[in-house]
């Protein structure tokens, strides 16, 4: 007989840092095995932040998928920064277009798109949104 799924919870831990706590609790699996599992399969990340989507079961088992660090993150450590800017108007630094590239190439597996380039420009919406000016991107069409 197939499992139930219970629950699917998509969260963020620190690599190599989760610890069991409310926001697993409310998940209903084994808790030290996941953080166990997460932590190992994590470690080598550095103090990125990691997303996770946790598919629990009835029977407290769970699987999980990690993907890569967001590129508001990526953005934030490329300049040194610890938060973005509160209002889009008011900048904080600048980023360079082919950082920008640099992370897209990264982020691409977790992306709708299989274009670097448009990758890149999806990442540098970000970098506005955040306060970030980009420096050096090619018009559209442009390569």
């Amino acid at each position: 007989m197939a499992k139930k799924v219970t629950r699917i919870a998509k969260l963020q831990f620190k690599a190599g840092q989760a610890k069991p706590g409310p926001e697993l609790a409310g998940l209903g699996i084994d808790m030290p095995g996941f953080t166990r599992q997460f932590n190992d399969e994590t470690r080598d990340r550095g103090n990125d932040i990691v997303p996770v989507v946790i598919t629990a079961y009835d029977d407290r088992s769970f699987d999980f998928e990690l993907k890569t660090t967001p590129a508001s993150q990526m953005i934030l450590k490329k300049l040194g920064l610890s938060s973005g800017s509160a209002v889009q108007s008011d900048k904080i630094g600048e980023i360079s277009w082919d950082d920008l590239k640099e992370i897209a190439e990264y982020k691409l597996p977790d992306l709708n798109t299989n274009d670097v380039e448009q990758a890149a420009r999806q990442i540098a919406g970000t970098a506005r949104n955040m306060g970030v000016t980009v420096v050096g991107m090619p018009n559209k069409g442009d390569k």
